[in-house]
């Protein structure tokens, strides 16, 4: 669905007046915004009108396993003593893992599911088994992304915040270098990297041995130069979705000229991701493309928030962009809590008041809600077209998964091989065989 952003994000992000922030939130698994949403079947609004749990019903101790893990004895010290003022009879305890998702498919399997956790990447047909619909929040009518972690009409996930893709860089780098204006198109993008190089600065971090920061490379940046959400889903259409003239090809191939150039890290098999951060922060490296989240990491990592920006990534020389808007991890509550209500009223504390969407760098997923994050006002005067994200249908999950296919590893393959276009063709033969 393609919005302008006055239709999606309204005074939200344009007209208003942001403040700084701070943060280091470490989001490892969003492949186009955890791309692992299954399917809805009927419209989640529905629900949408259930009572809310009653103050008295809020009580008891429950635990919120996170992926958070630089959180735990820091400011979740501080969430948990501000929701106990709140409500005095509750208490929350926080966990952190990193491996979240394998981590809460293990805790499934062996039917330890925490109170309240990010729900991991399971069909949408599955969220009734493990957890408990969150319609009794009156929330649904004032969240984006509704449907993306619903079944048969009811919420069972609310992302934790929304996020888009750009160019975050260091400012003082750019100066360096001698770049007097943001490119907005595909060669003065290019040509800023060369500046880049020769100031001595690595252009862009792509974090290429962690595999996991490739993924715009190969879901965000083929859905806006194909303007077309649904290009993951129509994959199921085709027995060769990976084509090098298609949008995966063109997003491949910028990384892979980048690669060539030399416009990424001197050896892109011994990235370091924490290292990026402060590297970002320092002006050792110029640029990231990575979503708004990692904004505060930046900053948390050694510089000022004004000496950070955000653009979006220019993909052809049209000087036109479109850039996706999509959910992060959602908070879930298991259904087999002892204390329900306690549970559902700290997603919706997180949500509303205890402020993480600005210390993550998160667009704010209550739609009434301001974002303060300043570097999204000079991402959004660039008035890029937000396409809103949609859920992957359950077949184009099926195939995928029986193909085996990780996307951020055919970035690696595809950029490393003297053959590109076999990699294509060796993807695309394990998604036909997949159909079968």
């Amino acid at each position: 669905m393609k919005k302008s952003l006055s239709v999606i994000l309204a005074s939200v992000l344009m007209l208003s007046t942001l403040a700084a922030c701070g943060g280091n939130n470490k989001v490892e698994t969003n492949n186009g915004a955890n791309n692992a949403n299954n399917g809805t079947k009927t419209n989640a609004t529905e629900n949408s009108t259930e009572p809310p749990p009653a103050e008295d019903e809020i009580s008891g101790t429950i635990t919120f396993l996170s992926n958070r893990t630089d959180m735990v004895d820091k400011e979740y010290v501080e969430y948990a003593k501000r929701f106990s003022e709140k409500y005095p009879n509750a208490k929350v305890e926080f966990e952190a893992i990193t491996d979240h998702d394998q981590g809460i498919k293990l805790r499934m399997a062996s039917g330890e599911l925490p109170d309240v956790t990010l729900i991991p990447s399971i069909p949408n047909s599955d969220l009734p088994k493990y957890f408990a619909p969150l319609d009794d929040l009156g929330l649904n009518d004032r969240i984006y992304f509704p449907d993306f972690k619903a079944w048969e009409g009811s919420v069972y996930g609310i992302s934790v915040g929304a996020m888009t893709t750009g160019v975050v860089y260091n400012k003082k780098a750019f100066a360096d270098a001698g770049i007097t204006e943001v490119p907005t198109t595909l060669d003065a993008f290019m040509e800023a990297a060369e500046k880049l190089k020769q100031a001595g600065i690595v252009p862009l971090a792509s974090n290429f041995k962690d595999q996991w920061p490739l993924y715009p490379w190969i879901s965000e940046l083929p859905i806006s130069i194909a303007g077309n959400v649904n290009l993951n889903n129509e994959r199921v259409n085709t027995d060769t979705p990976y084509t090098m003239d298609g949008p995966y090809g063109q997003g491949l191939s910028i990384v892979r000229t980048m690669y060539e150039k030399g416009y990424l890290e001197p050896d892109v098999n011994s990235t370091n991701w924490e290292q990026s951060k402060i590297d970002v922060a320092t002006g050792k490296f110029g640029m990231y493309l990575l979503g708004n989240w990692v904004i505060p990491q930046v900053i948390d990592s050694g510089t000022t928030s004004d000496n950070v920006g955000f653009f979006p990534m220019p993909y052809d020389n049209s000087g036109n962009t479109n850039v996706l808007l999509a959910p992060d991890w959602a908070y879930g509550v298991s259904k087999d809590s002892k204390n329900l209500a306690t549970a559902k009223a700290f997603v919706k504390w997180m949500l509303e008041e205890s402020g993480f969407d600005t210390f993550a760098g998160f667009i704010p997923v209550l739609k009434d809600k301001e974002a303060e994050v300043p570097q999204l006002s000079e991402f959004n005067s660039f008035n890029p077209t937000y396409l809103e994200a949609i859920p992957d249908i359950p077949e184009a999950t099926e195939i995928n998964n029986k193909a085996q296919i990780t996307k951020e590893a055919i970035v690696q393959e595809f950029v490393l091989s003297s053959e590109p276009e076999k990699i294509l063709e060796k993807y695309n033969n394990q998604w036909a065989n997949a159909k079968k």
